[in-house]
């Protein structure tokens, strides 16, 4: 007898990635072997029948505040910092696409050679047909971080949720790298986030999130099968719901 395939919870969400997870114990860049890693995620999920679309940051390559904060111009930055997430971002499809994952980068700024333009009708269409799509080039404009680009995008094509994936298991009240006694939260609302200016995401897309009702699951990418099992509506992270 046939095994009995997994009910996944959510038909479409929104993988939200740091820059900083393709470069693993690089101090700098991507790490092919890490992008591996995620595809194969990434295939695992679309497999059970659910739309993914992912933004990516870009700050293995190079971060706008950190350089706006050293002297440079902070739109020039984030402009820089933008491109960093095409670069990512295509990184991310060779990968996909090596696992026999067809995927589609769309751009918020103009890169005709390597990617869409993001369009968000077009967007929804590659879901539909079970394509993940890659945004990146943050907004297309500057002082917005990718966090807020995600609350952005997630809310433009309906996901349902957003996976933040990071390196630690859930949201503390303090950074449990450095404090053994950091608490972790199984469960807040998004006023919480707000007003315990817990290190989730930005308070503009938390805001944006509460507005459009998307929960936000933090997860640990570096364990293999959390963002499967946060589809299949497992308990694993942290939940920010409204």
């Amino acid at each position: 007898m046939a095994p009995t395939k997994k009910q996944s919870k959510y038909k479409r969400i929104l993988l939200k990635l740091s820059g900083e997870a393709l470069q693993g114990k690089l101090g700098y860049g991507i790490d092919p072997a890490i992008a591996d890693f995620i595809a194969k995620q990434v295939k695992a999920v679309s497999e059970l029948g659910v739309q993914v679309a992912i933004v990516v940051g870009g700050g293995n390559i190079f971060r706008g505040l950190a350089a706006s904060v050293n002297g440079m111009d902070r739109t020039i930055a984030d402009y820089m910092g933008m491109l960093a997430t095409v670069m990512n971002g295509m990184a991310l499809q060779d990968a996909l696409e090596k696992n026999e994952v067809p995927t589609r980068v769309q751009t918020a700024i103009e890169v005709q050679q390597l990617a869409e333009p993001f369009i968000r009708r077009r967007a929804i269409r590659h879901l539909d047909k079970g394509r993940v799509v890659i945004f990146v080039g943050g907004t297309g404009n500057p002082y917005f971080t990718t966090d807020t680009t995600a609350a952005l995008r997630a809310s433009e094509i309906q996901a349902e949720v957003i996976l933040k994936a990071t390196k630690v298991d859930g949201i503390y009240d303090s950074d449990p790298v450095t404090n053994k006694d950091a608490k972790k939260y199984d469960q807040l609302t998004h006023i919480d986030v707000l007003n315990k200016r817990l290190k989730v995401m930005d308070s503009t897309a938390t805001s944006l999130c509460m507005d459009n009702n998307i929960p936000i699951i933090v997860l640990n990418l570096l364990k293999g099968d959390d963002v499967q099992k946060a589809v299949l509506g497992e308990s694993v992270g942290t939940l920010v719901t409204t």
